[in-house]
């Protein structure tokens, strides 16, 4: 006979959005069960942002020693252990695994279940041998990279996104397809790394970013020896008896063949939502987007029992993202209190070189959205005296403002934009204006003294303000 729960939360799936559910309804003394069929952390911490990160800090090494003449070092060609390469990555991710453990969690007093979760009506929801009856559900399944129809791929190895992370040799010619931030990212840490390197993307390449921004980053990575194929379409793949051919077409309908020793496709990813058996719980996809749950502002699904977060809501795919979101699940979900989606708060980071990061509405958005009720203002990295000090004064930041002088979004290509740009979310979150970044202190000399520079920039061209003008005229005349 199965086991039978009635936990006030069931959570499916053990990644960031799964984990921030469980430790928010935990610290306020919530009965919680959470399902998981594979490894606890899920994508964030075993196949995506922690790996990718790692390998990037590992080439982001070869690259200054590549260019450490500027210094006043001599530069030097890297020697890179392929091997050494990967245990870092594997070293990075053991470290971080503790705090997302079945211990932890145990600890917390979360009931964990290591097995597959379907739904089996409306209310309930089958793990194993374990019947769970929540009062209220959340599922939190992650994705899987997207694999393209692409004629004779699947006759050959790839890589994608997860699997990359456990080669440890060197890649001599690596074809990318799909010019995304994730296709882009591990196209610049390979080329430093030392492998040849070609992008294949059928649109514009890092086509969610400001292009303002993204073209800073791309023409970096122009310079590093990288060659990006926009508007080229990959038509099929052949075995080769030494490498794999990969026949491409062009915008104008060009054709070529390119000699790659292996692939890497990196066309987004897919929500996993096909095990649930979601109909039997009278959860419905979106029409328009099938990939993704149809789900309300506060994240409710069409069972009114059940929530999702992170990639089976859709929206941005970020981990910090989930953990928002399953953050605010909970006090949904436990206390009924009003809560509401908001991606304008989600920061998004591109963590090429120059990393690229936005938060809130982008330039083309507010041109759209606010039509002329809004302002923008720039300050170069070039003009930033910390930037000089680490030769590195290629790119930007800008801010948008609405007519009121609010901050609702902002941009940055340059170095360390990802650190940067909380202080702009920070501002969005609490409704501050150009008037707050203007009066902060910033310390000298720091990349962070750019903010306030927006915010001074802002001011530029309005009037002196009359009646500090008339003050100012009355104390002209006093001895």
């Amino acid at each position: 006979m199965a086991d039978r729960l009635k936990p006030d939360l069931c959570i499916i799936g053990a990644g960031s959005g799964g984990l921030a559910a469980a430790a928010a309804a935990r610290a306020h003394g919530a009965s919680v069960v959470l399902v998981e069929r594979a490894r606890m952390g899920g994508d964030s911490l075993n196949a995506g942002s922690v790996p990718s990160k790692a390998l990037i800090a590992s080439a982001h090494v070869a690259g200054i020693m590549r260019n450490a003449a500027r210094l006043g070092i001599a530069n030097d060609e890297p020697r890179v252990s392929f091997r050494g390469v990967a245990e870092h990555v594997q070293s990075v991710i053991e470290s971080i695994e503790p705090r997302d453990s079945l211990d932890r969690l145990t600890a917390l007093g979360v009931e964990v279940i290591a097995a597959e979760g379907r739904f089996v009506d409306a209310n309930t929801l089958q793990a194993g041998d374990t019947l769970i009856r929540a009062r209220r559900f959340v599922i939190a399944t992650g994705s899987q990279p997207a694999v393209p129809q692409i004629a004779g791929l699947e006759d050959v190895p790839y890589f994608t996104s997860e699997s990359i992370f456990e080669h440890a040799s060197k890649l001599t010619h690596l074809v990318v397809i799909g010019g995304g931030p994730v296709g882009i990212e591990l196209a610049q840490a390979y080329r430093r790394l030392g492998s040849q390197v070609t992008v294949v993307e059928a649109a514009r390449v890092l086509s969610r970013s400001d292009p303002e921004l993204a073209a800073v980053a791309l023409r970096q990575l122009h310079e590093e020896g990288i060659d990006i194929r926009q508007e080229w379409r990959v038509v099929d793949v052949v075995a080769r008896s030494q490498g794999i051919g990969v026949d491409i077409i062009g915008p104008d309908g060009q054709e070529q063949s390119l000699d790659a020793s292996h692939i890497l496709v990196a066309c987004g990813r897919r929500a996993n939502l096909e095990s649930l058996d979601l109909d039997k719980a009278r959860i419905r996809r979106d029409p328009v987007h099938p990939g993704k749950l149809l789900v309300k502002q506060n994240l409710k699904t069409t069972n009114r029992r059940v929530y999702a977060v992170g990639d089976a809501a859709g929206g941005l795919h970020h981990s910090h993202a989930a953990a928002y979101q399953g953050e605010l699940v909970v006090r949904n979900a436990l206390f009924g209190l009003p809560v509401g989606n908001d991606n304008a708060l989600v920061p998004r980071v591109v963590f090429t070189d120059p990393e690229i990061a936005e938060t809130g509405l982008t330039e083309p958005q507010a041109r759209a959205r606010l039509k002329g009720n809004y302002k923008v203002v720039r300050w170069s990295f070039a003009e930033n005296e910390r930037a000089r000090t680490l030769r590195q004064t290629q790119g930007f930041a800008k801010m948008i403002t609405d007519r009121s002088g609010r901050i609702v979004g902002a941009g940055i290509v340059g170095p360390q934009a990802g650190e940067l740009i909380a202080l702009f979310s920070f501002a969005i979150a609490n409704r501050l204006s150009a008037r707050h970044l203007k009066a902060f202190i910033a310390p000298y000399p720091t990349l962070a003294e750019i903010a306030k520079r927006l915010g001074i920039e802002y001011f530029r061209d309005t009037p002196p303000n009359p009646w500090l003008q008339r003050l100012l005229a009355v104390n002209r005349l006093l001895p």
